[in-house]
């Protein structure tokens, strides 16, 4: 018999427990369950095949995103095994790109809460309303305040749906055991007036708290969590540059905790650089990278490229000099005076530029990185001046969602007569030019974040560091295939990505291992400890 501490209509209602139609005869009779299902007995798969029909008959992305939330409000066990059943297809129905729609629509489409909201207005009560989740072993918190929901803007509370997404994504991508996780919105108010002025709009109608009130609610939260959940990862996502990085600073090497827009970010896409470098054949010591967008995505990818440098023979000072930098007000030199401090140690010391085809022709990069949130930047005369420089130009624009990227696939390939290394932060469709087929990579934090999570649980890591980030994106890469690579991809099949993960997190297991930082002991085998531990959706017998 299933371990079901509830019975009759209660079980139904309780996602973690309702098998639905599952329910064996017996447990019908034993939990009073008779008559309130129809009598016959499905087997999970007889259920998945129904909600494939299901999510076949509607209409929009939308509409299965919004059938996919309530089933996991329903019967847990059912919607990690949809997800699990085919990645590559509902990866993008449960995040990115569905979820900006569903995040800018989130008062509107509204049905059954999830996760912890702790508002402003709260303060000096987080610990007990955080009491209220039910879980008491919780190892993963994804946290944002909404203010800048991928590239997005300020969404406010309307937020939570990346919370619970990564979350999600924690489970189905690596094996994360649901249970342990919480998805939390801290809600400080929103500067979007559309919302304060929307009488459905769900959080506090008030203008965006900063400084030190802003300040002591952090500290206040992350107390509270240390507190009650002491084996907890804490990971801030979609955080404004102006309190993502100062955040990240403080805690880092006080907690287990990581900022995903920076440092998932960056390890994603040096992973895309060491599968490009497999295709060009050259050396990392040897690129220079050029990023359109100067924010904590962009320095955090340089920091980290130049970090990997470090450990093949450069300075700090001299990997840096590789990575520029450009924003709305051009080349971050040495010569500006608007600087922020986190972007001061990539200001460079050559002329001034406002163009970015200049930059280009002046830098003379191998690759390019787009985390501008703005689309189209990557127009033909870039394209086509990366193709003069280089024979295999790197191209990456990783704006979320789709409407953001600074170009599609199709234009990258066709100005660059199909010579460009390509990568996106959003999925493209397979792209046929010359005679040859193009399957688009995709630089998701995806091949990151879970795999980095199912490696914390199994090592109880105190802290996370870059290092790890660094491991995990050599991991990634080096499980691509030639064939793979020779069809243009740099990052393992979607379809393929939770053994993918189980494989990188092995990698950065170890390294916690090795360097001291796990809290557990070392089991024999760490890729069998870490196969054992991830979650199967399977109802209990």
């Amino acid at each position: 018999m299933s371990k079901i501490s509830k019975k009759g209509f209660s079980v139904l209602h309780d996602p973690l427990q309702n098998k639905g139609t599952a329910f064996t005869e017996k447990e019908r009779q034993t939990l009073g369950l008779e008559g309130l299902l129809p009598p016959r007995v499905d087997s999970l798969e007889l259920q998945l095949g129904r909600v494939h029909a299901e999510l076949d008959m509607l209409d929009s992305d939308l509409q299965r995103y919004l059938f996919l939330m309530d089933l996991q409000s329903r019967n847990q066990t059912l919607f990690f095994a949809i997800l699990m059943s085919d990645p590559a297809r509902f990866m993008p129905l449960v995040y990115t790109p569905t979820v900006g729609e569903a995040c800018q629509k989130f008062d509107h489409i509204f049905r059954s809460t999830r996760g912890i909201y702790l508002p402003i207005s709260a303060k000096g009560r987080l610990k007990d309303i955080l009491k209220n989740w039910p879980q008491k072993d919780v190892r993963f918190i994804v946290v944002t305040d909404g203010e800048r929901i991928l590239g997005l803007g300020d969404l406010g509370v309307n937020g939570m749906g990346i919370p619970i997404g990564k979350l999600a994504l924690y489970t189905a991508v690596a094996g994360v055991p649901p249970e342990l996780t919480l998805p939390i919105t801290l809600d400080v108010g929103t500067n979007n007036e559309e919302y304060r002025n929307d009488p459905l709009y769900l959080g506090l109608q008030q203008p965006r708290v900063r400084g030190k009130a802003y300040d002591d609610f952090i500290e206040e939260f992350v107390e509270a969590v240390q507190t009650l959940y002491p084996k907890c990862c804490l990971q801030w996502e979609d955080f404004a540059n102006i309190n993502a990085v100062p955040i990240l600073a403080k805690y880092k090497d006080k907690i287990c905790t990581y900022n995903d827009d920076i440092q998932g970010t960056a390890g994603i896409a040096l992973a895309g650089i060491y599968g490009a470098l497999r295709i060009s054949g050259q050396k990392l010591v040897d690129q220079r990278f050029l990023f359109m967008g100067a924010g904590s995505a962009a320095t955090g990818i340089a920091e980290l490229i130049s970090l990997a440098m470090v450990s093949e023979g450069l300075t700090i000072e001299e990997a840096r000099a590789r990575n520029t930098l450009f924003d709305v007000n051009g080349l971050i030199t040495s010569s500006r005076k608007d600087l922020a401090d986190f972007q001061k140690p990539f200001a460079q010391k050559i002329k001034p530029c406002s163009s970015f085809v200049d930059a280009i022709n002046l830098v003379k990069p191998m690759g390019i990185v787009g985390v501008s949130t703005v689309p189209k930047l990557f127009n033909q005369q870039v394209i086509e001046a990366m193709s003069t420089i280089n024979e295999r130009p790197i191209i990456f624009p990783y704006s979320n969602p789709t409407s953001r990227s600074e170009c599609t696939a199709e234009e990258a390939y066709k100005w660059s007569k199909g010579n460009a290394i390509f990568a996106s932060g959003s999925p493209f469709e397979p792209v046929t030019l010359l005679g040859k087929t193009f399957i688009p990579g995709q630089g998701n934090n995806v091949y990151i974040f879970p795999a980095m999570g199912m490696a914390v649980l199994a090592t109880q890591a105190s802290r996370v560091t870059e290092e790890m980030f660094i491991v995990a994106a050599k991991a990634v890469a080096d499980q691509v295939t030639q064939d793979e690579l020779d069809s243009g991809l740099i990052y393992p099949p979607q379809s393929q990505i939770l053994n993918a993960s189980l494989r990188t997190a092995t990698k950065i297991a170890e390294y916690i291992f090795e360097q001291g930082l796990a809290r557990v002991k070392k089991p024999k085998d760490i890729e069998a400890h870490i196969h054992k531990m991830a979650y199967k959706p399977v109802y209990e017998k």
